[in-house]
């Protein structure tokens, strides 16, 4: 009998968990009835009562396991590790927060049977904050426009992936994986199905600023030499301007010596001008240090501090 893998992170969704577990139970039971499954959860650190639930559930139901983080390891890693601990012969990976449609789980299994070895859901619309997703998409097409690799417009990591590209994954040996981008360079080919994001059901979102910031330049800096290239061409674009500015002001001076008087704004502009360029373009060299820095030091994804029911 094959076996169907869910995976499911966790963080501060005590209301959730249990209500998530029961609409995959039933969802499979009704539409996968033919396959073995199993429902891993990841908890990355929660500080409500989240793990209390899960010890419950995993208690009731040996179908389901739970994974206890030592601490909180970022919105990518906790996601990422648990597919690298599944066993199934297909893995879904789905967010707790019911924002992704739980029904299209039947949909990931049926063109899995169809040989697709991954399936995956794109966001056409999306009933979260507005603004947000008007500034996502704005992000999505810049990446696309500036990376090298392809990538993948609104997906979030929602999909079905075959045990043949979960051996892939757990054969990478990055830090900091970006599953996304990972799912378009490495990936077989693929089905993409439409979906509308739902409202959370209960709790609020951990996303605020900084970690959208964070998730950004994962992005950005894996994928994209943009940065780089783009301090480079400016630097030499303004360093000529300079160059022809500072003639065009000696021709001035000599011809017109008495009469010419330039002053001292000029310099007072450039001086401010070319120092907040700079730093602009230390701060986007200091993401890409960042990103080998975290490389180099090859931590592991997830320390754990148990597991039940594996």
């Amino acid at each position: 009998m094959k076996k169907i893998s869910i995976v499911i992170p966790t963080y501060n969704e005590e209301k959730n968990v249990r209500l998530i577990s029961e609409e995959i139970k039933k969802v499979l039971q009704e539409s996968c009835g033919s396959y073995d499954y199993e429902i891993i959860f990841i908890d990355n650190f929660s500080n409500d009562k989240t793990r209390d639930e899960l010890v419950l559930l995993c208690h009731s139901d040996k179908h389901i396991k739970a994974i206890f983080n030592a601490r909180n390891f970022g919105q990518f890693n906790s996601p990422y590790y648990g597919l690298t601990q599944s066993t199934g012969d297909c893995t879904i990976l789905i967010v707790a927060d019911f924002q992704d449609p739980v029904e299209m789980i039947k949909d990931f299994v049926r063109e899995w049977e169809n040989g697709y070895k991954i399936v995956i859901g794109i966001k056409v619309k999306s009933k979260e904050n507005g603004i947000i997703y008007f500034f996502r998409s704005v992000y999505y097409a810049l990446i696309k426009k500036m990376s090298q690799v392809e990538q993948i417009q609104h997906f979030t990591g929602f999909g079905l992936y075959d045990k043949e590209f979960i051996k892939v994954l757990q054969g990478l040996e990055d830090p900091t994986p970006y599953l996304r981008g990972i799912v378009a360079e490495l990936g077989f080919a693929r089905k993409e199905l439409k979906y509308t994001q739902q409202k959370r059901r209960h709790g609020k979102s951990s996303n605020n600023f900084f970690k959208l910031y964070d998730a950004a330049m994962v992005g950005f800096t894996s994928y994209t030499k943009v940065g780089l290239r783009m301090a480079t061409f400016i630097g030499f674009f303004f360093s000529i301007v300079s160059m022809l500015i500072t003639l065009v002001y000696i021709g001035l001076k000599l011809l017109y010596w008495n009469e010419f008087n330039a002053g001292i704004t000029p310099i007072i502009v450039g001086i401010f001008f070319f120092s907040s360029l700079q730093l602009i373009f230390l701060g986007v060299l200091g993401e890409y240090v960042l990103s080998i820095n975290q490389r180099v030091m090859k931590r592991p994804l997830v320390i754990e501090e148990k597991r039940i029911n594996f």
